[in-house]
């Protein structure tokens, strides 16, 4: 895993709508989990208290240490590692791997496909969400890529998964209103951007300024739309089929 700059909370109401985004998909994968899980990508650990209780046995790996109690959760094991491959890891071993929001922080993601599907047992299933590459409004440095639909898929079905199902995460009124100001708050910054060069410079010269600009750009839609961005919840989101519209893609490949 990389380093990255996008691990949120519900600590500052500006982050909101990211956090209420990026929880939805823990809420939907805990209607759909059970046996033993694998997740890939601790983070903050927003997701574990809905799915670990669904588990007979959860494993959460990072690269980075926690802070997290995990007593709390005593189903739970947690392994810092940096991935891939799953080291110590044996084949057929989940019944689901759950990665959301990080294979587009992985270069090797193709490495990163064929350890998901070694550890997982015959029809186990991997849940992965990533941002639609359609709906992104400008480069994120901290991701090494975006993916297309059909790219997503295409990278599973070539690493063996028998069934890809292809879903979308979208947003009612409410999460297409914050959107909307934010492109138009995303627009009067990038304005300035007369040469392109988020497109042209290295990615990790940016990273910087976009963690700059990006806070900044919440906190002012925050400041200026402070009903709206607190209002946000899980509620506001639903899945759907996949198509352009999706603000994140969300697939469930069975191996």
């Amino acid at each position: 895993m990389n380093d990255t700059a996008e691990r949120v909370s519900n600590h500052d109401y500006s982050d909101n709508y990211v956090y209420q985004r990026c929880l939805y998909a823990y809420q939907e994968a805990a209607k759909r989990i059970h046996g033993k899980v694998l997740e890939i990508g601790t983070g903050s650990g927003i997701g574990l208290s809905y799915m670990a209780p669904q588990c007979d046995s959860f494993t959460t790996i990072d690269k980075f240490s926690s802070n997290i109690d995990f007593t709390k959760y005593p189903n739970t094991t947690f392994i810092q590692m940096e991935i891939p491959p799953f080291v110590n890891i044996p084949d057929q071993s989940f019944d689901f791997v759950i990665a959301f929001q990080l294979i587009e922080h992985i270069e090797p993601d193709d490495a990163f496909v064929k350890e998901i599907y070694r550890v997982l047992k015959k029809d186990g299933k991997a849940l992965l969400t990533t941002p639609n590459r359609l709906q992104s409004l400008t480069r994120n440095p901290w991701h090494i890529r975006e993916y297309l639909a059909s790219e997503l898929a295409e990278l599973f079905r070539k690493n063996q998964f028998t069934k890809i199902e292809m879903l979308g995460t979208f947003g009612n009124k409410k999460v297409n209103d914050y959107i909307e100001k934010n492109k138009a708050s995303v627009k009067r910054i990038t304005r300035f951007d007369i040469f392109n060069l988020q497109y042209r410079l290295p990615r990790k010269w940016l990273q910087v300024p976009y963690d700059f600009f990006n806070r900044m750009n919440r906190k002012n839609i925050a400041k200026n739309n402070v009903a709206l961005t607190t209002d946000i919840s899980t509620n506001d989101f639903y899945l759907s089929q996949e198509n352009p519209e999706s603000l994140d893609l969300f697939i469930i490949a069975t191996k």
